[in-house]
């Protein structure tokens, strides 16, 4: 296995990052529906986390805003938010596993960016501060 850092691991950053500012948009967007019109959620099973939809809404709100700015960390190459980006995104994956009942297409889509994110992130660390520290 060679020591020199992959050429694709800043575009895997890039990847990432781009997907947590898609993915905190898209929980943003979720919350104001849940905000605003609460109503548009319908509830088809009983579930553990039978949280009320404004506090689903502020849920998704704030989890949406730390992620689009862990988001933008990563593109300004900040080692911590890669690590952050990480932990958001395994956040956002089991807040979207509970959110399942309320609208499932869009939890589902959602867990699956949230993957697709942290193998990004975790995949290529190592290659990344290589990289970073000038040994590519």
């Amino acid at each position: 296995m060679s020591d020199e850092p992959s050429g694709w691991a800043a575009g895997w950053a890039f990847f990432a990052a781009v997907l947590l500012i898609i993915a905190g948009a898209f929980q943003i967007i979720n919350a104001i529906v849940a905000l605003v019109k609460d109503e548009f959620f319908v509830v088809g099973q009983k579930w553990v986390f039978n949280f009320d939809v404004t506090a689903w809404g502020w849920i998704h709100l704030i989890l949406g805003i730390i992620i689009v700015l862990v988001g933008f960390g990563i593109l300004s190459g900040n080692v911590l938010a890669r690590t952050l980006g990480v932990i958001v995104a395994g956040l956002s994956a089991i807040a979207n596993f509970a959110f399942l009942p309320y609208y499932p297409v869009w939890s589902i889509l959602l867990i699956a960016m949230d993957i697709a994110i942290i193998w990004a992130l975790a995949a290529h660390g190592r290659d990344l501060q290589k990289l970073e520290a000038g040994q590519g």
